[in-house]
């Protein structure tokens, strides 16, 4: 499960924790953001964090987060399976140099 709270600051339980969601270029602007916080069930994927950002903002962002990789704890990831870590950054492709 994954929702919204108001700020960083955000109240979690042992079986939440908060996690600092930072979009990028395309992703931005599909969010309508460049960082949101987001109360997510311990041990959640990044394919359930897609589904929930794909719910929260709609099919533009599907279509970026078709293409998009994620970056954790300095690792760049496609992989749906990992598990959440504190920040994600999405990366949408980026064109040029």
């Amino acid at each position: 499960m994954v929702e919204t709270v108001g700020n960083a600051a955000a109240q979690a339980t042992p079986e939440t924790v908060v996690v600092t969601v930072r979009h990028f270029a395309a992703a931005a602007e599909a969010a309508g953001c460049v960082e949101e916080q987001l109360s997510i069930t311990g041990g959640a994927t990044l394919g359930q964090l897609r589904a929930a950002l794909i719910d929260r903002h709609g099919q533009a962002m599907a279509r970026v987060l078709d293409v998009a990789a994620y970056l954790q704890n300095d690792e760049l990831t496609r992989d749906l399976d990992d598990v959440v870590g504190p920040r994600v950054d999405v990366l949408p492709p980026f064109a040029g140099g």
